[in-house]
């Protein structure tokens, strides 16, 4: 049944859609993303600006997005998260680009990765840190290798985002998400770096927010603008934790952000939950 014609123009068609309807969208720039900011701020709401670019962006042009975001006013506390693969892993561009940062109060994250580039990335880090000691780099909480990893960076300057991760674990995925997450915490609680709780559940964001204040870890929430955040952002406020959204700009946000909408049709009932307050199941 899954080959037969009109099943394979059925998933050529959506696969195909993000790319066409994205197209049709006006891509978020630098200007767009400096409104959002200052109107978050109002709310005590920091911000992440993280650029996706498109496929017609070569390595130079993100470095040059990045440029323009960095040249653009953004209140205090802003940073800039930035995708190292699409880069090379190029020290020469990723420095141009958290030169640019410095120069305008923007610290850099090196951004969620595929298994395959952990290490290369976490070597861009390691170029970065004694220059820009601000630095800082995403940790999946499902890869196995991310509690080596955090041990590493325990003793560093390296500001921490504690993502689920986008990918599986190449060699044994977490069979438990949560209690992946907070075995990564609990590694991570006790420096005097940040760690930035990433997730949009609101249990999971309490308890990691606990345990890392209970170790006197500086600790916020940081979620992705679009999602549904409203009791994520109160667990975090309730604990006097500071919070930021991920806001994502450029011209391959639309067709990325289009393609997992797609792959979850539970968005509505997850919207609907958030807003009348539901609990997790």
């Amino acid at each position: 049944m899954n080959d037969t014609p009109i099943w394979r123009w059925l998933r050529a068609r959506r696969y195909a859609l993000p790319q066409q309807a994205g197209g049709w969208l006006p891509a978020p720039d630098a200007a767009a993303g400096a409104r959002i900011a200052r109107r978050l701020s109002r709310r005590g709401i920091a911000v992440t600006l993280g650029y996706f670019q498109g496929d017609a962006d070569g390595a130079d042009a993100i470095v040059a997005a990045y440029g323009r975001i960095a040249a653009t006013p953004l209140p205090p506390g802003s940073y800039l998260s930035v995708k190292a693969p699409p880069l090379g892993f190029c020290p020469q561009r990723l420095r141009r680009i958290a030169e640019a940062g410095a120069a305008a109060g923007l610290p850099v994250l090196l951004d969620a990765h595929a298994p395959a580039d952990a290490d290369a990335t976490l070597a861009a880090l390691a170029a970065l840190l004694p220059d820009f000691p601000d630095s800082g780099i995403a940790l999946p909480a499902r890869w196995r290798r991310s509690a080596a990893d955090a041990a590493r960076l325990s003793g560093t300057s390296a500001r921490i985002r504690v993502v689920k991760g986008e990918w599986a674990d190449p060699l044994c995925d977490a069979a438990d998400g949560d209690a992946a997450y907070l075995t990564l915490i609990d590694a991570l609680a006790g420096r005097a770096a940040p760690v930035a709780v990433a997730t949009h559940k609101p249990a999971l964001a309490a308890a990691a927010l606990d345990r890392l204040l209970a170790a006197g870890t500086p600790c916020e929430l940081e979620q992705l603008r679009g999602l549904p955040g409203r009791r994520t952002l109160a667990a975090a406020r309730t604990r006097g934790v500071g919070t930021r959204l991920y806001v994502p700009l450029g011209p391959g946000w639309w067709p990325y952000a289009i393609d997992k909408a797609l792959a979850r049709p539970h968005l509505p009932l997850w919207y609907l939950r958030d807003r009348i307050g539901l609990a997790d199941r």
